[in-house]
């Protein structure tokens, strides 16, 4: 049996509360506060009422969610097929892609928007060589196809890093046995892998979405204030000369947690179905 925590045991835990407190629940604190503050001072609704009655924010709201709805899609989906395929992969080779994988998760910000530009922009290498070839005709990286494209790349790294420990729950014998019972590769992927994987696979897209909707740097390197994103509109407003307000952004940045809350609510809700069928 294990044995229970002694009182001196939870006191290793207080540096984790004061970090916890001090980086993330102290700031939440201070954001909800302010998002409810006139820049006079007083309680007040307007930002809300500004942003909810603003197309130009409500196009904000828009682009960033199905952006990030777009990108975590496809990040899943190639880093589902990519972390398959690594386990056929054996040895050393298997260590190098998890090492290039991990180096290229953390690369991401102006250093990726920047590589993109060298190879994907108006004259970047790639884009001169496909539209001789007859391909990317009317591909713009300046856009929000582009901005799909850049988020795509960075979400991918993160997918295979979050879903390589999901594969080890999957045993060589199932696979075996399914082939004995006549079952097809589409069919054991279909009824045994996936049902398995399910938790893990809404879990990866979560905080896929997470990481996209929160991206700024990369979006601002690259396109600035041309694509209307949130992150970019909170950008302005808190670090702006001319359209300072740091209280219409934590109004922003309030709307953009209440999207994670709400597809962390349906994530924990299609769980639970999962859980009692």
């Amino acid at each position: 049996m294990l044995a229970k925590p002694s009182r001196a045991h939870l006191w290793l835990f207080v540096p984790f509360v004061l970090m916890l407190g001090a980086f993330c629940l102290a700031p939440t604190y201070w954001v909800l506060v302010n998002s409810f503050m006139a820049d006079e001072g007083g309680f007040t609704l307007a930002n809300y009422k500004k942003i909810l009655s603003s197309k130009f924010y409500l196009i904000a709201i828009e682009n960033s969610f199905w952006l990030s709805l777009y990108s975590s899609f496809l990040g899943l989906l190639i880093g589902l097929l990519a972390t398959s395929s690594l386990r056929f992969v054996q040895g050393r080779v298997r260590q190098w892609v998890i090492a290039f994988v991990n180096m290229s998760n953390n690369f991401a910000g102006v250093p990726l928007a920047f590589a993109f530009i060298i190879i994907l922009g108006t004259n970047g290498a790639i884009t001169l060589l496909l539209n001789k070839m007859g391909f990317l005709n009317g591909f713009d990286l300046y856009t929000r196809a582009g901005l799909t494209v850049v988020y795509t790349y960075f979400q991918i790294p993160l997918a295979i890093l979050l879903l390589y420990p999901a594969f080890d729950a999957l045993k060589d014998d199932w696979e075996e046995a399914s082939r004995l019972l006549g079952a097809s590769t589409f069919d054991y992927w279909r009824k045994v892998v996936l049902p398995i994987l399910f938790p893990s696979l809404l879990g990866t897209f979560v905080l896929l979405l997470a990481n996209a909707l929160g991206a700024y740097a990369t979006a601002f390197a690259l396109t600035a204030s041309n694509v209307n994103l949130i992150p970019i509109r909170i950008g302005a407003l808190v670090a702006g000369d001319i359209s300072l307000n740091p209280n219409l952004a934590a109004a922003l940045s309030i709307v953009l947690v209440v999207q994670l809350v709400m597809v962390t609510m349906i994530n924990q809700w299609l769980m639970r179905r999962r859980r009692y069928a």
